[in-house]
């Protein structure tokens, strides 16, 4: 299983803007990313401070997931929730920028979620199985065992009624097994 990486497609540009392929199998096969995506995901968050996560799927419904800003800027982490890696519950995390076109690729076995850094936030991603509402599961963004880094500046995030409500990672047994690879940091 593949772990969490930091992706920047390059971007040709003149006087009139930019052109990038946002996806290219290719170049994903190359990073070693093969998951088959089958489905595309867009959200709108119109206030800064919008936290979503941190969520996963799992069994048959595991989703590997290709994160990106289209709109504004937002700060996401991945968390590995993989039962008997030695970085279980360890994050990384990345800000995404429409300007900059980052992405990061989330495999499955990692849980998911990111904070708006700007009004108006759009994030589109490719997801590599379709929503599951049985297998929908997630664990408590600020659950101290994470210890997750989120740039609040002091304030409280916006939460769904959902978020936060999630288990915390001590009250949640994993399903996903490791495979000997343990988290890096992102480049």
């Amino acid at each position: 299983m593949p772990i969490p990486k930091r992706l920047i497609p390059a971007r040709h540009g003149d006087a009139r803007g930019w052109f990038t392929e946002s996806y290219n199998r290719q170049r994903l096969e190359a990073e070693g990313i093969t998951e088959h995506f089958v489905q595309d995901n867009h959200s709108f968050s119109a206030v800064k401070g919008t936290l979503r996560g941190v969520h996963f799927q799992t069994s048959p419904h595991v989703q590997a997931k290709i994160v990106r800003c289209i709109a504004g800027a937002i700060w996401d982490v991945a968390v590995d929730l993989r039962a008997g890696s030695p970085s279980y519950g360890q994050w990384v995390a990345a800000e995404l920028t429409a300007s900059g076109g980052e992405q990061l690729y989330v495999p499955g076995g990692f849980g998911h979620g990111f904070l708006t850094l700007t009004d108006n936030a759009e994030v589109a991603y490719k997801a590599s199985d379709y929503y599951a509402p049985s297998c929908d599961g997630g664990v408590l963004w600020d659950d101290a065992d994470l210890g997750i880094d989120w740039p609040l500046g002091g304030n409280a995030p916006q939460l769904s009624n959902k978020d936060q409500k999630l288990p915390r990672l001590r009250d949640f047994t994993s399903p996903f097994p490791y495979d000997g690879t343990p988290l890096a940091a992102l480049d």
